[in-house]
C-alpha cells in the first residue's frame, strides 16, 4: 500500500503556529529578562559640579562639607584605580600609604583646578594623579637602587656605583611616561600642521613628522643633525627652513599655552 500524503496546507499552517509561537515565547523571555542597571559614574558630572561648588564656598566649614561628603570619594576612587591599572604598588601596605598620598595630594590642588577652560574636572585630576605617582614610584626605585648592603665588604666603589647605575630595562613608569610625552608631542604636531598655509611651513612639519616617526632609527641626535635631516627630508634650504620653523615655533608656543594636558605634563618633567 502507499503511503497517505500529507495535506501541504495542513504543514503549512503547523508551521506558522510553530512560528508564532517561537516569537510569543521570544517576546516573555525578553520582558522576564532583568534590565542591566546603569553603573553610576565614580567622577562624573557630579564630582565636576562639587569640584565648582567647592571652590565658590566662602567659609573653610562649606569647602570641607562639600569634600566630604561628594570629592573625597572620586579622589579615593580615582586615586585607587591608577594604582591598579599601572601597578605602581605590589603590597597592600604601600598601596594604602601611596593611596593616601595620592588623595593628599589632590586636595591640595584642588583650587589650581580652572573649570574657565572648558575642560572636565577628571580629565585634570586624572592627568595630575597619574604624573604624582610616576614621579613617586621613581623615586621609591631610586632609593630601592641605591640601597647596597654595608655588609658586603667584598664590592668596591666602583662595582656600587654600576649597581646604582645599571638597569636590564627602562622601569614602568619611565615607559608610561615616554609613551605619554611621544602621545602628547605628536598629537601637537598634527594640530600646529592644520593651522599652515605655506607651502614651505607644511613641507618643514611634514619632514618633522617623518622624523618623529623614525626618531629610533636615527644614529644622531643632536641640534645639527636634526637640522640636517629636516633639510633633506622637506628639500627646503637652510634660510626656508629657519624661517619656516622660526613660524612654526609661534603655533607651538600658542597651542600648548591652551593645551591644559600638555601643560601639566611640562609642569611636572
Amino acid at each position: 500500500m502507499k503511503p497517505k500524503k500529507e495535506n501541504l496546507s495542513q504543514k503549512k499552517s503547523v508551521k506558522i503556529k510553530k512560528t508564532d509561537l517561537l516569537k510569543e515565547a521570544d517576546k516573555i523571555l525578553k520582558a522576564s529578562k532583568p534590565k542591566k542597571k546603569k553603573k553610576k559614574m565614580y567622577f562624573g558630572k557630579e564630582a565636576h559640579a562639587a569640584i565648582v561648588s567647592y571652590q565658590n564656598a566662602e567659609t573653610r566649614e562649606e569647602k570641607h562639607k562639600i569634600y566630604e561628603q561628594t570629592i573625597r570619594n572620586s579622589f579615593e576612587k580615582l586615586a585607587e584605580n591608577l594604582i591598579f591599572i599601572h601597578n605602581f604598588s605590589q603590597s597592600k601596605e604601600h598601596f594604602t600609604v601611596l593611596k593616601s598620598d595620592t588623595v593628599s595630594f589632590l586636595y591640595e590642588i584642588l583650587e589650581k583646578f580652572d573649570p574657565e577652560k572648558g575642560s572636565k574636572a577628571f580629565s585634570y585630576f586624572n592627568v595630575c594623579a597619574k604624573n604624582f605617582l610616576i614621579i613617586q614610584s621613581k623615586k621609591r626605585l631610586k632609593n630601592k637602587i641605591r640601597h647596597v648592603s654595608i655588609d658586603d665588604d667584598g664590592l668596591s666603589l666602583n662595582q656600587k656605583y654600576q649597581i646604582e647605575r645599571y638597569q636590564v630595562e627602562p622601569s614602568p613608569e619611565d615607559k608610561l611616561m615616554q609613551a605619554e610625552s611621544i602621545g602628547l608631542q605628536r598629537d601637537l604636531i598634527i594640530k600646529i600642521k592644520e593651522k599652515l598655509t605655506n607651502k614651505n611651513e607644511i613641507a618643514c612639519i611634514d619632514a618633522t613628522l617623518v622624523l618623529f616617526e623614525n626618531v629610533n632609527d636615527l644614529d644622531f641626535l643632536n641640534k645639527r643633525a636634526l637640522f640636517v635631516y629636516l633639510r633633506e627630508i622637506s628639500g627646503l634650504n637652510a634660510k626656508q627652513l629657519s624661517v619656516a620653523m622660526s613660524n612654526i615655533r609661534k603655533h607651538y608656543r600658542e597651542i600648548s599655552k591652551n593645551n591644559l594636558e600638555l601643560d601639566i605634563f611640562q609642569k611636572f618633567h
